[in-house]
């Protein structure tokens, strides 16, 4: 369940979550600085710790990583630091790492086409795929406001969220912690990628395809989401309007997009080689 607080209370009550651990429940009674917590703070920071499969030897960058810039502004001054400076410096280094495994993985590629893969790996909506595999909304400290408004949820939170979290691997552990993060994200992202002779993925065959074909773009609908929060599966089918061309299952919805076009476009060869000529 996500981390929240009720009811605001009193100045320090910011404060009191961030610097004590509070264990178990206490229900809020409607009274002026009452409020229900329903993880404690080491519950949180060991679960994200869980789900990333890292411990960290300093949690401060694990705290300011998870800390919302509405968290820090409802605070009245007592939490002084956001996500933002980890997470600027969280997509120098995912864009470090990611670019060298494209290098190693197309040794062949071109600049255009290497910037192009990069690009879509480590979009917002790539991000916040792996991050929504991870259950990271759910140990994130937002503020009152952001919790009301569906902000575990908001592509743009989780893909910042994790470009943080990357930061504070980095931080805490170095280039190679770091990396072994980036290999469980994108690794096999990065193996399911089938590229043709001009070098084009799957979704981008099969949205030509497509429009050659149907005069429109595929949309890609995730179905289901499965498996415990460290080892998400899901579950994407490729469609064209209420027709299914092609079902994948990836770890993140990336991947699993990549896999459902690779099944439609398969589909598809098949039905024009067994089509009368």
């Amino acid at each position: 369940m996500p981390y929240r607080v009720d009811i605001i209370g009193r100045d320090g009550l910011y404060s009191n979550i961030l610097q004590r651990a509070p264990v178990g429940e206490t229900r809020s009674t409607g009274r002026k600085g009452c409020f229900r917590m329903r993880m404690s703070r080491e519950e949180l920071l060991e679960g994200i710790e869980k789900a990333l499969d890292y411990r960290f030897s300093n949690r401060e960058h694990l705290v300011e990583a998870l800390t919302h810039r509405s968290f820090v502004n409802e605070s009245r001054g007592s939490v002084c630091r956001d996500n933002q400076r980890l997470e600027f410096f969280g997509d120098a280094v995912l864009g470090l790492l990611v670019s060298r495994r494209l290098l190693s993985r197309f040794p062949s590629m071109g600049e255009g086409d290497l910037s192009r893969f990069r690009a879509s790996l480590v979009d917002e909506s790539a991000l916040a795929g792996i991050a929504e595999g991870i259950d990271l909304g759910k140990f994130l400290f937002l503020g009152r406001g952001e919790e009301k408004t569906g902000g575990r949820k908001k592509k743009s939170i989780l893909s910042d969220g994790l470009e943080a979290l990357m930061a504070a691997v980095y931080l805490d552990g170095g280039i190679e912690a770091a990396g072994q993060l980036v290999d469980r994200f994108f690794g096999p992202l990065l193996e399911s990628i089938e590229i043709d002779a001009i070098g084009r993925d799957n979704k981008t065959r099969f949205q030509e395809l497509c429009h050659a074909l149907y005069g429109k773009a595929p949309q890609y609908v995730l179905e289901d989401i499965s498996g415990p929060d460290h080892d998400r599966s899901f579950l994407v089918t490729a469609r064209i309007g209420e027709t299914c061309l092609g079902r994948g299952v990836g770890k993140s919805k990336k991947e699993a997009e990549q896999a459902a076009a690779r099944e439609a476009l398969r589909g598809i060869e098949e039905m024009e080689k067994s089509a009368p000529q």
